[in-house]
């Protein structure tokens, strides 16, 4: 166990004092939030003209089918780059929140999925592993997941592909990111938003947790090395 040997410990009216500057710092940032939320909410939308197709065990579906008679769609793109032979840890590490919060999400008319390169059956499987129950689609041989940016060639990943509103290598064939769309009485499908790397950072509720304990995230230059799938750490 790490010793803080060199870490401040006050009086309690020290420690309030102090506590109270940084709560003035964060009604700032709520505020500052609350304002980048609305702005993201107010961006331009693009309309869905192509047909893409999805699987899942029930059969195969369109873009609109995803939205399960519901105006808001969250669309989750879970990493699954065939060079690595099973899904990402750290994508699975996000998705372990999933199943508990979809029924409000539901209740405010968001349905929400998640979406990835992988062959249906490799995905089925992982998925009765993990223990998830939340809507995971195949969009094998559909252009959605690159359309959506995190669907590369084997050369774009060595030498760059526009991920993240750039071009830059990604290592790997697939990427992580999050997409929202929205669809109205017309049948039309727009989209309204998409976020990569650590802009998906707000969809992850134990790293909320982590924040606020002394270790933090305990990453030190921002490598998740210690993320394991939930199956995989050693139990105490």
């Amino acid at each position: 166990m790490t010793t803080f040997t060199a870490h401040p410990v006050v009086d309690h009216d020290t420690w309030l004092a102090a506590r109270t500057d940084l709560l003035e710092r964060e009604k700032h940032f709520t505020r500052e939030r609350d304002a980048l939320s609305a702005a993201r909410r107010d961006l331009p939308w693009e309309r869905i003209d192509k047909p893409y197709r999805f699987r899942d065990a029930r059969g195969e579906h369109t873009l609109p089918d995803l939205f399960e008679n519901r105006s808001q769609l969250i669309v989750y793109h879970f990493m699954t780059p065939p060079e690595w032979g099973q899904p990402c840890p750290s994508c699975s590490f996000w998705a372990d929140n999933f199943d508990p919060i979809i029924v409000h999400l539901n209740a405010r008319d968001v349905t929400m999925v998640a979406v990835s390169i992988g062959p249906l059956d490799e995905i089925e499987a992982y998925q009765h592993r993990m223990g998830w129950t939340f809507r995971w689609y195949s969009s094998a041989g559909s252009d959605f997941s690159r359309d959506m940016g995190v669907s590369f060639t084997p050369e774009e990943a060595e030498q760059g592909a526009f991920y993240n509103y750039r071009v830059e290598p990604t290592g790997v064939t697939e990427r992580e990111g999050m997409s929202v769309f929205y669809t109205d009485d017309t049948g039309d499908v727009l989209h309204t938003y998409s976020a990569y790397k650590r802009g998906i950072d707000m969809f992850n509720t134990a790293y909320h947790y982590l924040d606020t304990v002394p270790k933090g995230r305990d990453e030190g230059t921002g490598t998740q090395s210690w993320v394991r799938r939930h199956d995989e750490y050693e139990r105490a």
